[in-house]
């Protein structure tokens, strides 16, 4: 297992690189960049003016020799003095060709300095640290509950399959399932956040004004208060996979010859079910256990995050992204990715602990 563990660990190096080169590469033909953005600032043009005006990451165009852009190449540089452009280019790091910067990004990744933002005066880890709470907080509350249904209702379903709770509560999970969380979202706001009938439930934010002041057991309740909604958008389409998957997989270890071997000897249902059949259904949904993590932190909530107006790391990447905020941009990617991998192996790691018998070292 050692081995195994060493060489996933050592695979992730090329994963890294390879994800990143990807994306720079597509940042590079994607219209608008910071330089062009800003440029267009002085022009007093607004953001998506720059996005029109840039051909590239590089934010450079093509230009003839009679072009007013003098020779910054920058059409957003209209008037503007050339040193000027030429200053703007050196505070991003632009004065530089694409596969210098790249590799200068590498270095700085390599010891965990992911540079500051270009639009905001603090630095990439600082702006991580101030979301990431509020991403973990909605992140692990969805995750706990989504477990906490699937799976007693999907050993249930599996135990009653055929029967009329399980035909009853399959339309439950379907509808739940067909309907998205962003949709569902803007349903809850309108019934229960002073969209159209009841102002129940605050529509933004994770805590009140006053919340400083409360006592520990206001604390508690203005907090679950404030996290209600957005926990139950996130719960609603993930609980419905996770169910469908448990009762799945408890169905087919319950066919298998072990448990007719086991009910021979005399065990009781429950010492079946929970001695041997649990123990083996729970592998394929501990696997998922991983996945499940890294999409509810880091992208599943994303549009949740902008319509309960919470800033957490999915608005903050979202804006990253429409900014051209190159550094935020590619340190939550790297971030993001290397924290994906990691949770990967550790589902294997699980998979062991649970199963002694799986033994990965022995695969090819």
């Amino acid at each position: 297992m050692t081995a195994y563990l060493v060489r996933r660990l050592l695979l992730i190096v090329p994963t890294l690189l390879g994800i990143l080169i990807i994306n720079f590469a597509i940042i590079q033909a994607a219209p608008g960049g910071p330089v062009e953005r800003t440029l267009a600032r002085l022009q007093g043009l607004d953001g998506s003016a720059a996005s029109r005006m840039g051909s590239g990451g590089g934010d450079m165009i093509n230009t003839t020799s009679g072009s007013t852009s003098g020779s910054s190449g920058y059409r957003g540089a209209q008037g503007l003095p050339p040193e000027l452009v030429a200053d703007i280019e050196r505070q991003y790091g632009f004065d530089k060709p694409a596969s210098e910067r790249f590799v200068i990004m590498l270095q700085n990744y390599l010891r965990f300095d992911f540079g500051s933002s270009f639009f905001r005066d603090t630095t990439v880890i600082n702006l991580i640290k101030e979301k990431m709470p509020v991403s973990i907080s909605i992140g692990l509350w969805s995750t706990l509950l989504i477990y906490l249904i699937s799976i007693p209702l999907g050993i249930r379903k599996a135990l009653h399959s055929g029967t009329q709770f399980d035909l009853w509560t399959s339309s439950v999970i379907i509808i739940g399932y067909a309907i998205p969380g962003f949709l569902f979202a803007i349903l809850l706001i309108i019934l229960f956040a002073g969209g159209s009938y009841w102002q129940w439930f605050p529509m933004q934010g994770l805590t009140s004004e006053n919340f400083d002041t409360l006592s520990f057991g206001g604390k508690l309740l203005d907090y679950a208060w404030h996290i209600a909604l957005p926990t139950l958008c996130l719960t609603i389409g993930g609980f419905a996979t996770l169910t469908i998957l448990t009762k799945n997989s408890f169905l087919d270890e319950i066919g298998k010859q072990y448990v007719m071997t086991a009910r021979a000897k005399g065990l009781s249902e429950r010492q079946v079910l929970y001695g041997h059949v649990f123990r083996n259904a729970m592998l394929i949904i501990i696997a998922g256990l991983p996945a499940t993590l890294l999409g509810v932190f880091f992208s599943g909530a994303l549009l949740i995050e902008v319509i309960f107006n919470l800033d957490g790391l999915g608005l903050l990447s979202f804006e990253a992204v429409l900014n051209r905020d190159y550094p935020v941009m590619f340190g939550t990617l790297w971030i993001f990715t290397l924290t994906g991998l990691l949770l990967k192996i550790l589902s294997d790691v699980v998979y062991t602990l649970v199963d002694p018998r799986i033994d990965f070292a022995s695969r090819s």
